[in-house]
């Protein structure tokens, strides 16, 4: 009975959200609204519904799917704001901060370099899903569960014939022999096929005894982001 009533109002949950998403777009409509502000927006907008319904159609209890999508749509929200305030995303300032909302700070344990970049709007909005499932389920299943926990984030930009390419590996090590996950939901759905259908990009999972392995290479157009110039290797540019 309790599952019942819940699940109603999860129900009802999400038909207010998607009330809420018809509201802003018919607000973005308006002739006086910034084409840009409109073009962000419906962008964040066409995230968050996509986020809704793949994360009900996962099966879980209804008190993981609330929290989870709670979670999920408040990383959309931290990008969103982020991208409102300098129209881009540092790559650096958005894996770091992602990870300090899990009190995660980097340091010793959390280790992160490259080369300055800004993201551009959509590609950091998919971004900051990406780093999103990573930091939960390191926290919750992977390094950050050990003490002695290290995440290594490193990236890359490599020119080649045509394009230039991104490279970025999410290493986590750990002296526990932590579990693979027996089911895959909406979030390894991030992981493997979000990034290739918004960026074009490649994926490599890999649940490693030790910790998670992901990386990424895609191409490094001008959709994506750019580098930022006179800054150094460290990704310590600033928004």
């Amino acid at each position: 009975m309790n599952s019942d009533k819940a699940n109603v109002a999860l129900i009802q949950r999400n038909a207010e959200l998607e009330a809420d998403n018809a509201r802003l777009r018919l607000r973005l409509d308006r002739r006086d609204a910034p084409a840009e502000s409109r073009h962000h927006l419906r962008t964040t907008l066409g995230l968050v519904r996509e986020v809704i319904q793949r994360s009900a159609e996962a099966r879980e209890e209804a008190s993981h799917y609330a929290a989870h999508l709670r979670d999920r749509l408040d990383a959309i929200v931290r990008m969103h704001v982020a991208i409102d305030h300098t129209g881009h995303v540092s790559l650096h300032a958005a894996i770091a901060e992602e990870l300090l909302t899990y009190t995660l700070q980097e340091g010793d344990r959390l280790l992160l370099s490259g080369p300055a970049i800004h993201l551009r709007p959509r590609a950091a909005q998919i971004f900051g899903l990406v780093l999103h499932e990573l930091a939960v389920n390191a926290v919750e299943f992977g390094a950050a569960t050990d003490p002695a926990g290290r995440i290594e984030v490193s990236w890359r930009i490599e020119a080649e014939a045509r394009e230039s390419t991104l490279f970025l590996t999410w290493k986590e090590s750990s002296r526990a022999i932590l579990a693979t996950p027996v089911r895959h939901g909406f979030g390894t759905e991030v992981l493997t096929q979000m990034v290739g259908h918004g960026l074009g990009g490649q994926t490599n999972l890999v649940f490693e005894p030790d910790g998670v392995c992901w990386t990424l290479r895609c191409p490094f157009s001008s959709r994506v982001g750019h580098l930022v110039q006179d800054e150094g290797e460290g990704g310590t540019d600033e928004e």
